[in-house]
């Protein structure tokens, strides 16, 4: 295994860090919000915490649905969250020139599951100094990932996680390949289960994609007992009226029910 420090902790060190926050940085009060109820849940339970909010939402169902509010002001959103909070923050890049410029922000570069393949972007992603978290694609068995390490590990990559997020079963579903987190795990580097996304139904709601939300607590408690270094998860206060992702984003004030069982699992193993 091949830790990475993020910020004041390290990811693949034996303990479970949660990695969260809103699926898109709708505001300023939203992202402080929710990085406020969740670092005090972590807190309580003695995990260590990384904020997420994506600044663009590039890959949407619908060519009308809401994107974000720009770059530069998605940046100054999670950038004043991290300052507030005092943790380690992350995003989306999807265009290898975002690279350089996000990295000055963020902790850790995260690399969208229909990217995952993208050697441009890795490289930019790589070569930007942070760590690099590549979502798996949905079209991909666990054992490509290793395709993903090696090229990562070619552009000197400081720091590499593989995330699983579910795998494509027929039209607008997805399903979660458990053994395969071992697998991932295999190459060497930490791996992290993205909840809120395996539970989706891609394009399922016509000009949306669905899901199933009372799905992930099950698949959680599931990938925890397989073994995982992270856990990803998209957390609103409003989950049905969220401006992306409103299907399986997991309610704020709920967050225990997810984080008390992982916890207990983790620690037991």
């Amino acid at each position: 295994m091949k830790p990475f420090s993020v910020g004041n902790l390290v990811v693949g060190n034996g303990d479970l860090t949660i990695i969260a926050g809103p699926c898109l940085a709708e505001s300023l009060d939203l992202c402080m919000r929710v990085a406020e109820k969740t670092q005090e849940a972590c807190a309580k339970l003695g995990l260590p915490y990384v904020f997420k909010a994506s600044f663009d939402k590039a890959n949407r169902t619908s060519g009308g649905s809401v994107r974000g509010f720009g770059m530069d002001e998605g940046l100054s959103i999670i950038q004043k969250v991290g300052e507030r909070f005092g943790v380690p923050t992350t995003t989306d890049i999807h265009l290898p020139d975002q690279a350089a410029p996000v990295a000055q922000v963020v902790d850790i570069l995260q690399i969208p599951a229909f990217l995952c393949r993208q050697s441009d972007l890795l490289e930019a992603a790589a070569l930007a100094g942070k760590p690099v978290n590549v979502k798996k694609g949905q079209f991909l068995a666990p054992h490509d990932t290793k395709n993903i390490v090696s090229k990562l590990e070619s552009f000197h990559s400081n720091g590499i996680m593989l995330t699983e997020r579910g795998t494509t079963f027929g039209y607008n579903t997805l399903i979660v390949d458990m053994p395969g987190l071992e697998v991932m795990r295999s190459y060497g580097v930490p791996v992290c289960f993205d909840a809120t996304h395996s539970a989706q139904r891609p394009g399922g709601a016509g000009t949306a994609t669905g899901g199933v939300r009372e799905s992930i607590p099950a698949m959680v408690r599931a990938a925890v007992a397989v073994g995982i270094d992270a856990l990803f998860l998209e957390v609103h206060p409003d989950p049905d009226n969220a401006l992306s992702d409103s299907a399986t984003q997991w309610q704020l004030d709920r967050i225990m029910e997810i984080l008390e069982p992982a916890v207990a699992i983790s620690r037991a193993l």
